[in-house]
């Protein structure tokens, strides 16, 4: 056991260094390209990759469980204590500029997605996942892409005076600027994937050790490598005041919307890749009371959204949540 938990430390320590790279990366190439829009394409498929290599690593062994369970933790953990900390930041003295609350009326459109998406999700999963599935999702998060897109069309014509000074602050970002921050995105990226195949398996041969389910342990544990690019960007953007911390709760919900659409829709295709165009993972009593768990959670998450005002008070219920939601955890499993 012990050697397992070593290697599982290693591995998790080799991708935060490759999350961190990745989170530089992606944080500058998104002040060049800019926008809000960015901020939900660009990014939150940045700060997905590492779950993205989690997932193909599980699926293309057959450890289903695993896969999905990391998509799982990545919303329970963002949705409740990822917020939770960012709230608290922007909030406090810890933040540069404190507010008194965060203005989140701009995100309706991601919002109303996240909670479709999340149900969706879930009730998919009833069956089983397979190719319909797999289609059903990537064409989500293409309707997600379309509605941001316009969106973002929308706001630069009723914009244009912040619109023209991005552009002078592109103007002025240095190619050789630009060119480390493609080194950075690339070296994280792969390490991202070198690592996420031996994290997987040191992973399940810890649950063995224990004889805790794999799923609980992916759930707890994967979450805290596949999202430290949000994290650390989400901590640096809270420090910086109001516009931070708007973007960073737009990061959030944008990331989210991928895990449910596009990372779920990857689990299905790594699956058929490796074990046949029939392929289809299996619905089990645990991931589905796990899969009701987190969709219920993050419907909770969002309620104070729907408000359009998140304050220290909603934070700390957060992270009340979060506490809440991995007790469930070992609950459900037995443990």
């Amino acid at each position: 056991m012990a050697n397992d938990f070593v290697m599982l430390l290693a591995w998790l320590g080799e991708l935060l260094i490759s999350s961190w790279l990745l989170s530089e990366g992606a944080e500058h190439l998104s002040e060049r390209w800019g926008g809000r829009f960015v901020g939900r394409t660009l990014l939150s498929i940045a700060t997905t990759l590492p779950e993205i290599g989690i997932v193909v690593a599980a699926a293309k062994d057959g450890s289903y469980d695993t896969a999905i369970g990391s998509a799982l933790g990545s919303n329970l953990f963002m949705m409740t204590l990822g917020l939770a900390v960012m709230l608290i930041i922007a909030t406090t003295r810890l933040s540069k500029s404190p507010q008194k609350f965060v203005d989140v009326k701009e995100f309706k459109l991601d919002k109303i997605l996240l909670v479709v998406t999340a149900v969706i999700g879930a009730i998919a999963f009833v069956n089983g996942y397979d190719v319909t599935d797999a289609v059903l999702f990537s064409g989500l998060f293409g309707v997600y892409l379309y509605l941001a897109y316009r969106e973002m069309k929308k706001e630069k014509e009723q914009e244009r005076l912040e619109t023209q000074l991005h552009q002078n602050v592109m103007q002025k970002t240095s190619r050789k600027h630009f060119a480390r921050s493609m080194v950075l995105f690339a070296v994280g990226t792969a390490g991202i994937f070198f690592g996420a195949e031996p994290f997987v398996h040191s992973l399940e041969g810890l649950s063995t050790d224990l004889g805790i389910s794999v799923v609980v342990l992916a759930i707890i544990v994967s979450p805290i490598a596949g999202e430290m690019p949000e994290k650390i960007s989400m901590i640096l953007l809270a420090r910086k005041g109001s516009k931070g911390a708007s973007i960073a709760v737009a990061n959030v919900l944008g990331s989210k919307i991928v895990n449910n659409t596009l990372l779920l829709a990857v689990a299905i295709f790594a699956a058929m890749t490796y074990k046949g165009f029939g392929a289809v993972i299996s619905n089990t009593s645990l991931l589905e009371n796990q899969m009701i768990l987190v969709t219920v959670i993050t419907i909770i998450a969002l309620i104070p959204m729907f408000r359009n005002k998140l304050d220290l008070r909603a934070g700390i219920l957060l992270l009340g949540l979060y506490a809440v939601g991995i007790g469930f955890q070992f609950f459900m499993s037995g443990h």
